[in-house]
């Protein structure tokens, strides 16, 4: 009957030990990457909103400010 303490079954349960940690590594690091994928994914939508925003500011801040000012913008031709 083969105890812990013989050699051959000490062996194994170090090579078993070794290889559930290998694999515990490798699925965290699989879960790591996957997570820095969703949040650079995540960083490129929010930069893409941030650039809509700042050309929609753009945009209002060139605009005319009352009727006078569009039906000048008209007469010269800014549109």
């Amino acid at each position: 009957m083969a105890t812990l303490a013989s050699g051959p079954a000490r062996k194994a349960l170090g090579l078993f030990l070794a290889i559930a940690t290998l694999a515990l590594f490798l699925l965290n690091l699989r879960r790591a990457g996957e997570r820095t994928g969703r949040l650079a994914e995540r960083l490129a939508t929010s930069e893409k909103s941030h650039e809509i925003q700042r050309q929609m500011l753009d945009a209002a801040s060139r605009r005319p400010h009352g009727r006078d000012d569009l039906l000048e913008r008209l007469r010269d031709g800014g549109f």
